[in-house]
């Protein structure tokens, strides 16, 4: 057998690959960066091929280089679910995991579920990681993630998701807004150019939009929000009105404010929260054990007015 790249060799070339940055992809890699250019020029030679150009300026990868560093993603992330499958084999729900979630969730939902799931599982020990749909998969898909709480509709590619539960929206104004004055909001009366979004990026404001109907405007923002908080803010300074899920109204985001919230009529626009694993991950079963404590969370939940409970798993 021909003498095989380490994963560290490999482990040095992706970061590389990443940052193009010998000084910062050595930091990321608790490394000196004499250490990692050895590593990468050790990987060359045992290849035979040139995998990085390097000038005073600039580095990049070669058309190689650029192939090498994608197997290499590919076979870490193999690695540490190898890894991983091991240590989680025998208890589940037990050691570390590393859980992602978009912004638009994880303050609303998770500081009502993490005590109780501290209770049921006391050996877990969850690292949180708070990201946008799109950067939580990519670090999903090279091993960085566990799992990801992410709403859909969503490409999520070959990824396994596991759905939850709907999160429906309701229409937000100021409450000398006329609209306000009724029980529930027609979501065709909503004029979609008072309508205030977050920016591009967050999935919620591909969800409002795809709730309001795309034909109905062109979406070209006068002003758009960074958070929620921000959103919220707009909308008592008299900027607009916006849509929020649920989940982030029974939390109490509208708490101090003089903004009132009114469900939609039926058929009311919602979101599917779900969580996301990769198909090859031994931490796959303890998804789907997340994913059944909070949909049985969700079905105990007291607050009024919450949406029937529906889930479905993709196929295998």
């Amino acid at each position: 057998m021909p003498a095989l790249p380490t994963l560290r060799q490999l482990s040095y070339l992706v970061e590389l690959a990443q940052r193009l940055n010998f000084h910062a992809a050595a930091e990321a890699q608790f490394v000196t960066q004499s250490t990692l250019s050895s590593g990468i020029k050790e990987l060359e030679t045992l290849l035979g091929v040139q995998l990085v150009e390097r000038d005073k300026r600039h580095v990049r990868l070669t058309a190689v280089g650029e192939d090498v560093a994608a197997r290499g993603r590919e076979l870490l992330a193999a690695a540490t679910d190898l890894a991983e499958a091991a240590r989680s084999a025998t208890r589940p729900l037990s050691g570390p995991l590393r859980l992602g979630a978009i912004p638009t969730i994880a303050p609303f939902l998770l500081p009502a579920v993490l005590p109780a799931l501290r209770r049921a599982y006391p050996e877990l020990k969850l690292y949180l990681r708070e990201d946008l749909t799109g950067r939580l998969l990519e670090r999903l898909r090279t091993s960085r993630l566990d799992v990801a709480l992410i709403a859909l509709p969503f490409d999520t590619g070959d990824l396994y998701v596991r759905e939850l539960f709907e999160d429906t929206f309701s229409f937000v104004a100021r409450e000398t807004d006329p609209a306000v004055r009724t029980k529930d909001v027609a979501l065709r009366r909503i004029d979609t150019g008072d309508v205030l979004l977050l920016e591009e990026g967050h999935c919620l404001r591909d969800h409002a939009i795809a709730a309001c109907g795309p034909r109905r405007g062109t979406w070209e923002s006068r002003i758009e929000a960074t958070s929620l908080t921000t959103l919220i803010q707009m909308v008592e300074g008299g900027l607009g009105v916006t849509l929020l899920p649920r989940i982030t109204l029974d939390a109490g985001i509208l708490k101090g404010t003089r903004l009132v919230s009114r469900p939609f009529s039926s058929p009311a626009p919602s979101r599917m929260l779900a969580l996301v694993a990769r198909r090859t991950s031994p931490r796959r079963r303890d998804a789907d054990l997340l994913a059944e404590f909070l949909i049985a969370q969700h079905r105990r939940s007291p607050r009024a007015g919450l949406p029937p409970h529906r889930h479905h798993s993709t196929p295998t």
